[in-house]
């Protein structure tokens, strides 16, 4: 049975994708390095010092560890200047409802963001009480597709993972949730990704896939992956 359905931020319950694209350009100009919205997709559902890294990859010059210190602190005062015209208008379709839905059926619902900023976005879109709990970049040591920051959701709700249902727009996440031993929804570019248990092209979709999944197809024995 779940009895916790944890969901990505960016691209999930908001996109702020766009600001973090122009955010990294500016990085990348400054110092001269191609970025395009290719490498720029290979960025989602990385931390900050991997994406940098990624960045940098592209470059033939070599870095400090002070050096990259200071143009991630840099590309986060970017970031954070733009988060500023967020309002309850940038929520992604379907958001409000399906939360609604899962508190009268009380399923806890969770954040799990390698974003450092997941409580300012969500401050910023008016839902920061709404979720049971709340995993970001500043309390994981490890990015997905480590499993840590959903261990970390279910483990503060004390819901054991086999009954918690991840929510991903990136294919890291997905890869993260299944090594918590969690079922994993694709949702935007994870939904072309063949490891999902489920795929879905709007959130709204989650309902109907919850009334569906029974105790026994939550083993993961007896459920495949993309069965429904």
């Amino acid at each position: 049975m779940i009895k916790l359905v944890i969901f990505d931020l960016d691209g999930v319950i908001v996109s702020t994708d766009e600001l973090h694209y122009q955010a990294w350009k500016r990085i990348a100009e400054q110092e001269t390095i191609p970025f395009d919205r290719n490498i720029n997709n290979r960025l989602r559902g990385v931390s900050r010092k991997e994406s940098l890294e990624i960045i940098l990859s592209y470059s033939p010059k070599q870095y400090t560890k002070n050096q990259k210190e200071v143009l991630m602190e840099q590309k986060n005062a970017y970031y954070v200047s733009s988060l500023k015209d967020l309002t309850s208008q940038d929520i992604l379709p379907g958001v409000t409802e399906v939360l609604k839905e899962l508190k009268q059926r009380k399923i806890k619902v969770s954040i799990a963001s390698s974003s450092k900023n997941a409580r300012l976005i969500l401050k910023q879109i008016g839902l920061l009480d709404v979720f049971d709990s709340i995993v970001d970049g500043n309390m994981i040591t490890h990015s997905k597709p480590h499993p840590e920051v959903f261990q970390q959701a279910a483990q503060a709700l004390k819901v054991p993972c086999e009954n918690a249902l991840v929510v991903e727009d990136a294919r890291s996440g997905i890869d993260g949730a299944l090594k918590a031993n969690m079922l994993a929804i694709g949702i935007g570019d994870a939904a072309r990704y063949d490891k999902c248990h489920f795929k879905i092209l709007a959130l709204n979709e989650l309902i109907p896939i919850l009334e569906k999944i029974s105790v026994k197809q939550c083993s993961r024995h007896s459920l495949k992956k993309g069965e429904l």
